[in-house]
């Protein structure tokens, strides 16, 4: 029964956005001449894959040792005091400190060395649609979900009201990788857009745009970028491997992704 309902969620999983975002991807294209059938596509495929068999589950257990060990460590006290908190303030703590943690641990990300060898992986898509939302290093992930979590490992904040916040960052970082071109309106500086996305994965890993979800943030430190077209290309400027076990593998070989700067 467990491998049913995990094939059951896997199948919901990649069926629902391959219909509701690959219709949108079909009247509204950010790139028309994107082929369906596009280049790499296995290989995102095999991302997903991965994330929902293998990654998924051991990010969620070094998260739940993470807990273990803040929970020894941090005073309960602090911890107390937040959960006494009314569930409405414990939301939006949540949702700007997970927030302002993922923009900063993002930019980051951008800017070591070190951590891009592994973001790199995420960037070496060289044609964005919502599969290439998936294409992301198993050690890139586990950071990112530590970025994003902080609130409630650091805070001991109540996980249960966040699930809908954190199913709801889910999908909307697939549907901000979609070739999609929508105008959001205001709305785009609240929440972002897949054009905003898009001039993200430009050749240029320095061009801004890093907030997770709310805009706001690269507004507020001034990396907000929103040129009035879609970007000439995508992925990075240095050569990179091509194929799943070797883009894997590439972050720990002595040569890797350089800063160009």
């Amino acid at each position: 029964m467990q491998v049913w309902s995990e094939l059951q969620t896997l199948a919901f999983a990649f069926f629902v956005p391959a219909t509701v975002l690959g219709l949108l991807e079909r009247a509204y294209p950010a790139q028309p001449d994107q082929p369906l059938l596009r280049p790499q596509l296995p290989t995102d495929l095999l991302y997903f894959l991965g994330q929902y068999f293998l990654w998924r589950a051991l990010s969620l257990s070094a998260l739940s040792e993470i807990q273990l060990r803040l929970d020894a460590w941090l005073p309960s006290l602090l911890r107390a005091r937040v959960a006494a908190q009314p569930l409405w303030l414990q939301l939006c703590e949540a949702v700007l400190i997970s927030d302002l943690c993922t923009y900063l641990g993002h930019r980051l990300q951008h800017h070591s060395a070190f951590l891009w060898r592994f973001h790199a992986v995420h960037h070496s898509a060289e044609h964005l649609d919502w599969l290439a939302a998936y294409r992301e290093h198993p050690l890139d992930g586990l950071y990112t979900q530590i970025m994003v979590n902080l609130p409630v490992l650091l805070l001991g904040l109540r996980f249960e009201p966040l699930i809908a916040l954190y199913t709801f960052r889910g999908l909307w970082a697939i549907f901000i990788h979609s070739n999609v071109r929508i105008s959001l309106g205001p709305l785009r500086v609240l929440l972002g857009s897949p054009e905003l996305h898009h001039w993200h994965h430009a050749r240029d890993r320095f061009h801004g745009n890093y907030a997770n979800l709310s805009p706001l943030w690269d507004l507020l430190f001034g990396t907000y970028r929103c040129p009035p077209k879609e970007p000439d290309s995508v992925g990075l400027c240095e050569p990179f491997p091509r194929g799943y076990v070797k883009q894997l593998v590439w972050p720990f070989l002595p040569r890797g992704p350089v800063d160009p700067r």
